[in-house]
């Protein structure tokens, strides 16, 4: 590596409300590096991407780029040096282009006002120096979660990025789609582009970074190059404590010969066929599949957001009918969606509001609420899922994104269900929140809950499914044993 680093952080602090966000935290980057920065939520890690774009200002310490000090820049000059960021929820204008949502805020250049036919031909030679296919006319709106994210990358190169920040890059993406993003930023390593990337995926960092920066509790920890980091030293490192098996199993064994919840020739029209598939109870189901392969469709449509043009649901034996999510709560089904941000609390709303959203007839009568019954409910249920802070006053919208997938959890099981849906349970959560879900899933299947499980990472179906329901172009591909359920094979059927 280069001598002189391209970019250079020292004694970088940051305050608020008395707290220490940011505390002499240090960093480097050279160019053509792919840096990961890693740790929990609450680590540092948002307040420092913050400051590095000046949408915040640091307390102190220096910023050094190329030789000279971004002090006092506004974030209209970061993005000119060549700094860009993209965001973990995607940005982009929906009903913009292609085209228009690269060149946003920069229509304007040295000749004149660009025209859409001059915008669109810069797009599109982008877009095709990339090795993507898509068309620059779209409206943004009609892309694919994927294609949105190769958007927000290829508006960072139309400005020239030198740095790009990458947040949470793949939380919605498919493997295949993941091989394609990994595929670019080497292309833009090998260009000189450098990356700071930032994902709680310990196999990404592994596969893509070659140092990483551990930060804790707004603490700098250690820079180590990734070759010479093992995966528990990390966790470790990021943590404060060992955790020794990232996938805790369960303490009891199980025969699974008590149906609980079953699914008949599950259809709906231009999204899944029939399907059909049981899960017992105390079973984990692990639904496994690519990105629009059908598997959140098929738990949208258990629950009753989405309409069915066949098919069957029965519980212990009876068939029920499903029209809303209320039927579905009423029948004992729990869901906890894959957007926690969209559609899975209300932000405004208090941790106890929201936790008793689901569950608010129990604590009504004559349209009034039983304020002590409700608080006794969600102060049991928060206590029990280890959610911080205590204050359950608080609102959701100021938590962390463990936290506050804890308290989706919690609303979904204050409901009293006989099958629970969740549907990636922890995406975009640090290793710690994800180890404490892990736990509580276990606990649930102890307990005889059954649990549909729904996940993008292979490492967590196969670390928690009792079987593996693989979904494939809105077919059923095969279910498959625990002792069955590789990667390999997996991505077999996924990929039929």
């Amino acid at each position: 590596m280069n001598k002189t680093p391209l970019l250079s952080i020292t004694n970088l602090t940051k305050s608020f409300g008395g707290i220490k966000a940011l505390d002499n935290v240090q960093f480097e980057l050279q160019k053509g590096e792919v840096h990961a920065l890693m740790g929990e939520n609450g680590a540092g890690k948002s307040t420092f991407m913050k400051i590095l774009m000046s949408l915040v200002s640091p307390d102190s310490g220096e910023i050094i780029f190329e030789g000279n000090s971004l002090k006092n820049q506004s974030v209209q000059q970061i993005l000119g040096l060549g700094i860009s960021m993209i965001h973990q929820e995607i940005l982009a204008v929906d009903e913009l282009t292609v085209a228009q949502n690269i060149f946003l805020g920069r229509e304007n250049n040295k000749m004149g006002w660009l025209s859409n036919k001059i915008i669109d031909q810069k797009a599109k030679e982008i877009i095709e120096s990339l090795g993507l296919n898509i068309n620059v006319q779209t409206k943004v709106k009609n892309l694919q979660i994927a294609e949105k994210q190769m958007v927000e990358i290829a508006k960072a190169i139309s400005n020239n990025a030198k740095i790009i920040i990458m947040d949470e890059p793949t939380s919605a993406l498919s493997e295949n789609e993941v091989a394609t993003l990994f595929r670019i930023i080497r292309e833009l390593k090998s260009n000189g582009v450098s990356i700071i990337y930032i994902s709680h995926k310990m196999e990404e960092i592994y596969e893509i970074a070659d140092r990483i920066t551990v930060l804790r509790d707004g603490q700098y920890i250690t820079t180590k190059k990734t070759a010479d980091l093992d995966q528990n030293t990390l966790i470790n490192l990021m943590v404060g404590r060992e955790i020794n098996d990232v996938f805790p199993k369960s303490e009891k064994e199980n025969t699974f010969s008590k149906p609980i919840f079953s699914v008949k020739n599950f259809s709906s029209k231009g999204k899944f066929s029939d399907i059909n598939f049981e899960i017992n109870e105390g079973e984990v189901l692990g639904v496994a599949g690519l990105m629009g392969a059908g598997r959140s469709e098929i738990a949208r449509a258990i629950y009753g957001l989405d309409a069915l043009i066949k098919g069957e649901i029965a519980i212990n034996g009876t068939i029920i009918s499903i029209n809303s999510p209320k039927d579905a709560i009423k029948n004992g089904i729990g869901y906890v969606s894959e957007d926690r941000k969209w559609d899975g609390f209300i932000p405004n709303l208090s941790i106890k509001q929201n936790l008793s959203l689901s569950s608010l007839t129990n604590y009504t009568k004559n349209w009034f609420v039983n304020s002590d019954s409700e608080q006794n409910s969600t102060q049991k249920i928060a206590t029990e899922l280890k959610v911080k802070p205590a204050n359950l006053n608080q609102k959701l919208k100021n938590m962390s994104g463990g936290n506050q997938q804890k308290v989706v959890i919690g609303k979904a099981l204050l409901t009293n269900p006989k099958l629970l849906i969740l549907d990636e349970p922890t995406r975009g959560i640090d290793i710690g929140a994800k180890f404490e879900i892990y736990k509580l899933i276990n606990q649930l299947k102890d307990n005889g809950l059954a649990i549909l499980l729904i996940s993008s990472e292979l490492p967590e179906i196969i670390g928690f499914s009792d079987r593996v329901m693989v979904i494939s172009h809105g077919k059923q591909a095969a279910i498959l044993q625990k002792n069955e359920a590789s990667q390999e094979k997996i991505m077999q059927y996924a990929l039929n």
